[in-house]
């Protein structure tokens, strides 16, 4: 009989993380653990405000959850089946499938993309992202955390600062620049308006400028965007690709959105089939999560998955950073590191 339990996790960020939404200096995330005396799993789940999970939330879902069902499972399509018939949040549903599926991996003795049929993931550049700030943060910010390492640099915007964070970015940074507005625009006049003085610079992309509620504003704003054009917010556990070609040159697939590993697949192979660019992203996560999308990043465009380089010391060290480059250190982390019940 297996024995899963459900663990908080408290972060310390290492500066403030601010988004156009709102903004944390700390983050509780849950760790799921599942073993049966000689194998051991785990998964982590980092909920999002934006999807209203709150970490009391989640543990209230799993303590609700049928638990003899999970306790006695003998496959991954058994879990699935499980999980099918109940509604929990997609970032815990995320947790305890990535806690089965490591589980699973030490019983046939092998690796989780092995489970997954997915060939191991090389050393990959990632992008770093630099949270909104006034502008004459940015230079001393960009110095002080040595950034000029990393290839390309996602710039997080609001609507009023957002032209004055690009110039300034721009200022010493010239190349390898991303945009996100993670649904700052509620204006869609405004927002074109916006993209058009932007229209010369040297700009990867932009992603989720406006709500994802904003359908038919969306689909007009593509037609006028001089960007390639991602969204992230827009896309969940689910998605109508006749609808998000319409909207959106490319996708950004995180995990706690897609509810697990095998979604996370589906929804990028899907992507690909519409000729879409896809991106492979994070939560704010340890390196227990951050392993869980490098496993994926080979389906993956872009690498946007240094959220773990935020956390004043991250405990598992599961994946390391050079130069840009992230390289899986080890499959599992250490017991002592884990939290205690």
């Amino acid at each position: 009989m297996l024995q899963w339990t459900i663990d908080p996790i408290q972060f310390q960020l290492r500066y403030t993380w601010k988004l156009s939404r709102n903004a944390s200096d700390s983050k509780t995330n849950l760790l799921v653990h599942v073993q049966d005396g000689s194998h051991h799993g785990w998964g982590e789940a980092a909920p999002n405000v934006r999807y209203n999970e709150t970490p009391e939330k989640l543990i209230e879902e799993f303590n609700r959850l049928n638990r003899k069902d999970l306790a006695n499972l003998e496959s991954i399509d058994q879990l699935s089946e499980v999980l099918n018939g109940t509604v929990i949040s997609y970032a815990l549903r995320f947790a305890i499938e990535s806690a089965y599926v490591h589980f699973y991996s030490q019983i046939r003795n092998t690796s989780a993309s092995g489970i997954l049929n997915l060939a191991p993931p090389d050393s990959i550049p990632t992008s770093y992202t630099i949270p909104v700030m006034d502008p004459a943060q940015l230079l001393p910010f960009f110095q002080r955390e040595n950034l000029s390492r990393f290839g390309i640099i996602k710039l997080k915007i609001d609507a009023e600062s957002g032209s004055d964070c690009i110039s300034e970015l721009l200022r010493f940074r010239h190349s390898g620049i991303m945009v996100d507005a993670n649904e700052a625009f509620t204006d869609v006049e405004a927002c074109i308006h916006f993209l058009e003085r932007l229209r010369k610079l040297p700009i990867l992309l932009v992603e989720q400028l406006m709500p994802a509620s904003a359908k038919e504003e969306s689909i007009y704003l593509k037609k006028y965007c001089p960007f390639p054009l991602f969204v992230d917010e827009s896309i969940t556990h689910e998605a109508d690709f006749s609808y998000l070609e319409k909207i959106a040159d490319g996708v950004n697939i995180k995990l706690m959105k897609a509810g697990g590993y095998l979604n996370g697949i589906q929804l990028l192979r899907e992507a690909k089939k519409c000729n879409m660019k896809t991106m492979i992203g994070c939560m704010v996560e340890s390196t227990l999560g951050i392993y869980s999308g490098l496993l994926l990043s080979g389906l993956a465009d872009y690498a946007d998955l240094d959220s773990f380089l935020i956390i004043d010391d991250e405990p598992f060290g599961m994946v390391t950073e050079q130069n840009g480059i992230l390289e899986i250190k080890k499959q599992y982390p250490d017991p002592d590191d884990l939290p205690r019940r």
